[in-house]
């Protein structure tokens, strides 16, 4: 028994090129044959820029470089600096034979650029993210007391010797980001009007 399509034909226009309605300017399309940037918002009506409060960070512009406007997510923030204070903490094994200070020392930078590096959004995830990563790093420069458990002993002992670093790293993080988040939040107020 035949049955009749209850779909209609593919129709090309599905694909990207907007319908022949919309105004010259929206029917533009990139390349890769999807709709222009403005394309999405013809039709409708767009409000003239304000200024930007006093205190508050202007929006930022087109990126100059490949990384110029590059930031990390909540989840790439935790990985970037979980990485970066495991390999700190390797190089502080290999090269000056484990020293809790220097690695505390080096926490302090990682928190204030994992603060700064990740995006508005997901900017509240930074001060979660940076005790779980002093931790990680901690592991190859804590002692080794012989087997799995020494070295878990020697973890403790070096978050509880070095809680000093782990929480100055941590708070710093933490200013950082609420300044942010205050900025953030009052410039959106502020554009939406």
């Amino acid at each position: 028994m035949e049955q009749r399509r209850t779909r209609p034909p593919y129709n090309a226009r599905r694909r990207g090129t907007p319908p022949a309605s919309l105004p010259p300017q929206a029917r533009r399309t990139t390349d890769a044959g999807r709709p222009a940037r403005g394309a999405e918002r013809a039709g409708r009506r767009v409000r003239a820029a304000r200024p930007v409060p006093p205190g508050a960070r202007p929006p930022a512009g087109p990126p100059t470089g490949r990384l110029a406007g590059l930031r990390l997510t909540g989840l790439g923030s935790g990985l970037f600096c979980s990485a970066l204070m495991f390999l700190l903490g390797l190089l502080d094994e290999l090269l000056f034979g484990a020293s809790l200070t220097l690695y505390g020392v080096l926490f302090l930078p990682v928190c204030v650029l994992t603060a700064l590096w990740v995006r508005d959004g997901d900017v509240l995830t930074a001060p979660v993210v940076v005790p779980i990563a002093f931790a990680v790093g901690l592991f190859p420069v804590s002692e080794d007391g012989g087997g799995l458990l020494g070295r878990l002993l020697g973890l403790v002992t070096g978050l509880a010797t070095q809680a000093g670093w782990l929480y100055g790293g941590t708070l710093a993080a933490g200013v950082l980001v609420l300044t942010r988040r205050v900025l953030w939040v009052r410039a959106r107020r502020y554009a939406r009007g």
